[in-house]
C-alpha cells in the first residue's frame, strides 16, 4: 500500500512539474523589425543606403557623359590627347567602384553593429522576463518546428523592450 502511494504522489509530481517547464519561443527576426529601436534603425540605415546609391547613380550618369563626350571628341583629338582622357575616365570609374563598394560595406557594417547592440539590450530583459515568470527555456522561433501560439512571447518581450529602450544609437 506505502509503495502504491509513493508511485502515485511520484506520478503526480512529475506531471506537474513537465507543466511549468514548457519551453517558451521569441521570433527574433520580429523582433528586431518591429520593436520600436529596431524599426527606428531599419529606417535609419535604409535612408542612408537610399542616399548613397542617389549619390553614386549620379556620378555614373556623369561618367557616362564624360565617355560619351571622349567618344565625339575622337576624331579631333590626337591619339595621346585621347588616351590621356580615356585612361582618366577608368580611374574614376575605378574609384567610384571602390568608393561605392566602401560606402555599401560601412553601411552593412551599421546594419550588424545595430542588430548585435539590439540583441546585447535584449538579453537582460529576457532573463528577467525569465525570471518573472519561472521560465527556464526560450527558444529561437526559426528553430521550432511546431509549437502552441500561447508559448511565443515575442509580443511581450517586444513592449518591454519599447519601454526601457526607446531608441538606438546608429553609427
Amino acid at each position: 500500500m506505502k509503495k502504491l502511494i509513493f508511485i502515485t504522489i511520484f506520478f503526480l509530481g512529475i506531471s506537474f512539474n513537465t507543466q511549468a517547464d514548457n519551453a517558451y519561443f521569441i521570433n527574433f527576426t520580429e523582433l528586431l523589425n518591429n520593436s520600436k529601436p529596431g524599426a527606428q534603425a531599419q529606417k535609419k540605415l535604409k535612408e542612408k543606403f537610399e542616399s548613397e546609391s542617389k549619390k553614386f547613380n549620379k556620378q555614373e550618369a556623369d561618367i557616362r557623359k564624360e565617355e560619351a563626350k571622349i567618344i565625339s571628341e575622337k576624331k579631333a583629338l590626337s591619339p595621346e590627347d585621347y588616351q590621356k582622357k580615356v585612361e582618366s575616365l577608368r580611374k574614376k570609374v575605378a574609384d567610384l567602384q571602390k568608393n561605392k563598394q566602401t560606402s555599401f560595406n560601412n553601411i552593412a557594417k551599421s546594419r550588424n553593429d545595430a542588430k548585435q547592440a539590439l540583441l546585447k539590450a535584449v538579453n537582460p530583459i529576457i532573463k528577467k522576463y525569465m525570471e518573472e515568470n519561472n521560465i527556464r527555456l526560450i527558444l529561437d522561433k526559426q528553430g521550432v518546428v511546431m509549437g502552441d501560439k500561447t508559448l511565443e512571447i515575442t509580443s511581450q518581450i517586444i513592449a518591454i523592450l519599447d519601454k526601457e529602450l526607446p531608441s538606438l544609437k546608429i553609427n
